[in-house]
């Protein structure tokens, strides 16, 4: 170690001290519950959410019953769609029940082949009679 006339014979000088660099705190809410939602507070809350370049995020709103795709394009420009969710209280399988009826059952379906086979028939003997089709 060389001599520094400064200070005295056996001093040294304690290093300096630099802080460390704090991390910046994020104002964005961050996923809650750890089921990949994340909340924002209505359509304020979904335009000041920070979207990375090519990305899409689903925001959900806590106020309302709105989903928020936020986009950025590879610039970072973001853009956003609004969607707009309600809850049913009816089952699906009610809805299913009442659109059966709609449909024909096997013994609907063979009955009308049985029809189409004897009209069928019925034509191909009076073709061959010679029967005119027109009257």
């Amino acid at each position: 170690m060389a001599y520094n006339p400064m200070f005295p014979m056996g001093y040294q000088p304690q290093q300096m001290y630099y802080p460390q660099a704090v991390p910046q705190q994020n104002n964005q809410p961050q996923a809650q519950n750890n089921s990949n939602l994340i909340w924002v507070q209505g359509e304020a809350g979904a335009k000041s959410y920070l979207v990375a370049p090519n990305t899409t995020v689903q925001l959900w709103d806590s106020e309302a019953q709105v989903i928020y795709l936020k986009s950025a394009d590879a610039s970072g420009m973001p853009s956003m769609k609004i969607i707009d969710y309600t809850i049913r209280n009816e089952t699906p399988q009610g809805s299913l029940s009442a659109r059966q009826s709609e449909f024909a059952t096997k013994v609907d379906v063979e009955s009308i082949r049985e029809e189409i086979v004897a009209l069928k028939g019925r034509v191909d003997s009076m073709m061959k009679r010679g029967d005119d089709l027109g009257a």
